[in-house]
Parts: C-alpha cells; sequence; structure tokens
C-alpha cells in the first residue's frame, strides 16, 4: 500500500492553541468545581457558570471530546482526573501552574516569533519590567506563581523524596525552595531529615503557612537570601527544582560552583528540571520548555544531562549521574 502525506497531524498541531485555550478557560470559569458538586445539563450548567447561551453547549461539548468531561443522558460532569486535580476545593486540585498559563503565558506566546527574532523576554520585560520583580513584588501574584511551583514539581518532589538514598544523609534544602514543596515530601518520607528551603526573605510567609500545614515545622525552616548575593546554606544535600533553566550559561556555573562550596564532602547536589533528551527529538515538553525560558527570561535555558553533568565537573564534583524521575522531568546527582 502506497503512503500518502495527509495534513491531519499538521492541522491538528497548528490548531492545538485552540484545546489550550478551551481548557485554560474552563479553569478560569470554575467548570470542574462546579461539576463537581453534581452533575448538571448544559442549561443548568450555564446558569451556574453566567455563560451567553450562544456558544454555551458548544463550549461543554467539545471539553467532552477533548476528554475534560463526561456527558451521560445530557448530564455533564468530571471525569476522574478532572474530578481529582481540577477542582479548586480539593487539596489535590493543580491547576495553578495552568491559572498562570492563562492569565499570563498564553498571551507572551504570541510574540514567540519576535523572541525567536530578538532573543530577547517577550512578557513584562517588554514594557521595562523584569519577571521576577514584578512576580515577588505582589503579594497574591507570588502566592499563584509559587502554588503553581509547587503544582508544576510535585510529581517530581515525590519520585525524588522515594527514590534518593536520603538515608545516607541528615540534612537538606532545597535553593529557590519557593512554598517548600520539595523539602515537605523529603521530610515527610524521611523521618531523620531536618532543614528546610532557601528563597528570597519575602517567600518566607508562604513556606510557614505550606510547611505547617503538613505539621513539619519543627524539622523545616525558612532560609532567606539570594543565591546571587548570598552564601549558599550548608546542607548534606542541596537541591534545584526547575531553578537552573531559568538563568544564563555563566550563572548557572556560578550558582552550581556556589553549591559545591557550600557541601561537605561526600554531600549531594540535585537538579531536577525538564531534562533535555541527549539525542534531542524526545523530550518535547523539555525543548518547549526552553523556548519558554526565551519568553520569560533574558538568558534561560533548558539543557540536557550531559550539559549539567560537564557543568558538575567543571565545579569540582567527582561524579555525576542523571536520572529519570516522573514525566519530561529528570535529576542529575552530583556527589562532592
Amino acid at each position: 500500500m502506497i503512503h500518502r502525506p495527509t495534513p491531519d497531524a499538521i492541522m491538528q498541531l497548528g490548531l492545538g492553541f485552540w484545546g489550550s485555550k478551551t481548557l485554560l478557560s474552563a479553569i478560569e470559569l470554575g467548570v470542574f468545581t462546579e461539576l463537581a458538586r453534581g452533575p448538571a445539563d448544559a442549561e443548568a450548567l450555564r446558569k451556574r457558570l453566567d455563560l451567553h447561551p450562544r456558544s454555551a453547549r458548544d463550549f461543554f461539548d467539545a471539553l467532552v471530546a477533548l476528554g475534560m468531561l463526561k456527558r451521560e443522558d445530557d448530564q455533564y460532569s468530571n471525569t476522574p482526573e478532572t474530578d481529582v486535580f481540577l477542582d479548586r476545593n480539593k487539596p489535590s486540585y493543580l491547576a495553578g501552574m495552568l491559572e498562570m498559563a492563562n492569565a499570563r503565558l498564553y498571551g507572551f506566546w504570541g510574540s514567540l516569533t519576535e523572541g525567536l527574532r530578538t532573543g530577547a523576554p517577550q512578557n513584562e520585560a517588554k514594557q521595562g519590567g523584569n519577571f521576577f520583580e514584578a512576580i515577588y513584588s505582589d503579594p497574591a501574584k507570588l502566592e499563584a506563581f509559587l502554588g503553581a511551583m509547587t503544582a508544576l514539581s510535585m510529581g517530581a518532589n515525590q519520585a525524588i523524596a522515594q527514590h534518593f538514598p536520603w538515608s545516607d544523609y541528615k540534612t537538606f534544602i532545597d535553593i529557590g525552595g519557593a512554598e517548600g514543596g520539595l523539602a515537605v515530601q523529603v521530610a515527610l518520607a524521611n523521618k531523620q531529615i531536618t532543614g528546610g528551603a532557601f528563597d528570597l526573605p519575602v517567600a518566607a510567609p508562604f513556606f510557614d503557612k505550606y510547611v505547617e500545614s503538613f505539621r513539619l515545622s519543627d524539622r523545616l525552616q525558612f532560609y532567606g537570601g539570594n543565591f546571587f548575593e548570598d552564601s549558599i546554606p550548608k546542607a548534606d544535600v542541596l537541591a534545584m527544582g526547575h531553578v537552573l533553566h531559568d538563568w544564563n550559561l555563566d550563572e548557572k556555573r556560578m550558582l552550581i560552583s556556589k553549591a559545591h562550596e557550600a557541601l561537605p564532602e561526600g554531600g549531594a547536589l540535585i537538579i531536577h528540571d525538564s531534562i533535555i533528551d541527549d539525542d534531542r527529538r524526545e523530550n518535547a515538553f523539555g525543548l518547549l520548555m526552553s523556548l519558554n525560558m526565551l519568553i520569560e527570561t533574558p538568558g534561560g535555558f533548558d539543557y540536557t544531562g550531559p550539559d549539567c553533568c560537564s557543568w558538575l565537573a567543571e565545579a569540582g564534583f567527582r561524579e555525576s549521574r542523571v536520572e529519570h524521575l516522573v514525566g519530561p522531568d529528570s535529576m542529575v546527582v552530583g556527589i562532592k
């Protein structure tokens, strides 16, 4: 049989933003939170969400076709996944990153072509702002951002907490640890571990609140500082999760070097990101994340495992290894 090319995959990818924005708007409108209260027909759901009659049914049925809702006997309901992860009232709610994508990134990605031509960020920086300053100076934006980072990293955090050889160590600090997502998972899974997270002082109240919700305040504490200006706190194990990709090559090397200085002999540095596969053809999420660093930062980029291992060797780490975590995320572990 002769294979004839079709445009199906091209069109699906090229118009993929249709489905993406449909999901993001559904999260913004609270569709999944509303349906967590119980199934509803199209008219009842439309009224509860205060939507115009014109396209509400198409909107709900598009979510059915996209696999985000179920419909039986004209009653709409959540799927098992959307019920667990997209209901704002459940502790398992993980859409913080998607809320940020809807509120910020969706519009900024419209300027990707300009970013590719200029090499310049396409976010708040275009109006003379700074991404991190804009986030960290606004308590509401900061809370949303820190929650998004926790959601984005939860699977990787749990894998690190379960599979890294923590029995060999006693202290741990997460560098750029935000509200303490990784520190909490490590402490929950390893009762001998004490430590905490190091981040800008403004993040302290959010860390304290999150850690206290797990009753871990006696073992985890917040260390305030700027990792470019201040020394990194000392511990047996340090981690940088979704941190290194924010910075240019010189800054990456500097942060790794500062971590090396803070570790004891035999100490470990865990670096985890959506690390690009060695052949740079399979981990599409990691490559798209690197494009997101173009949108968001002046010099950030994602990288392969061998890239990171070479930086660790330059800083003086005697050995390193790459381990897959979950989904697109992997970690590189360096031993001093």
